[in-house]
């Protein structure tokens, strides 16, 4: 985002507002998040999880301030992992692919209410959104919200440890390979952070970004479009 800025994409008052709702983003969706795993985590048996600390909303728990700052200059980030024993599921791999998916999921809830936010106000005040005042940069806002929580639920659904998409991938991989992918974890995350920094994965997280922001601005439309 701040790369935008300096490129000259952006004016100073809409990096401020994409500025906000990254800070939104940070301390409210992202424990939304992992608290998303930790609660699903629990419901599936591990029950370990209640005594770590991270079933709670509180962003003190579960802030990564690395990731936080990638948010801020990539547009993508992560908050801290929540530690999941599989031992405790009934089928370990099965399991962490759920506990895994609820992360991404979380993400589209919270661009979802963003959207229905959005479409409610221009339905039923389709003026507010006209001048620049302050509905110019609620618009703004919501924009940027729903946009970073799509590009996060795409993001981490890159079957790329150490991304929540990498568990559910290892769903329908033989547990050699498996352990392959967990043995580089850390070679694979480092790889991951340099293509990120050079921008290799940007077009196709924005080509894949693109289509799921098509579907949350549909089903968020849907509700209102009877209002004329």
């Amino acid at each position: 985002m701040l790369f935008s800025l300096l490129r000259g994409n952006l004016d100073f008052t809409a990096a401020l507002t994409q500025v906000l709702a990254i800070l939104v983003i940070v301390f409210l969706v992202l424990p939304f998040h992992e608290w998303a795993h930790a609660f699903t985590a629990l419901k599936l048996g591990d029950t370990s999880v209640k005594y770590r600390g991270r079933l709670t909303l509180n962003p003190m728990a579960h802030i990564d301030p690395f990731g936080a700052l990638a948010l801020l200059l990539f547009g993508f980030g992560w908050a801290k992992p929540v530690p999941i024993d599989p031992r405790n599921f009934k089928n370990p791999k099965l399991g962490m692919g759920i506990v895994a998916l609820m992360g991404p999921v979380a993400n589209i809830v919270a661009a979802i209410v963003g959207g229905l936010i959005f479409h409610a106000i221009a339905a039923f005040a389709p003026d507010f959104f006209a001048g620049e005042g302050f509905g110019y940069y609620l618009d703004l806002f919501l924009v940027f919200y729903i946009q970073i929580n799509v590009s996060l639920a795409v993001f981490n659904l890159l079957p790329i440890p150490p991304l929540d998409g990498s568990k559910i991938l290892f769903v329908f991989l033989p547990d050699r390979a498996v352990a392959w992918f967990y043995r580089y974890q850390n070679i694979i995350s480092i790889v991951l952070i340099a293509l990120l920094w050079m921008g290799v994965l940007s077009v196709p997280l924005n080509f894949l970004s693109k289509y799921v922001l098509t579907f949350v601005n549909w089903i968020t439309s849907l509700p209102f479009s009877f209002v004329k």
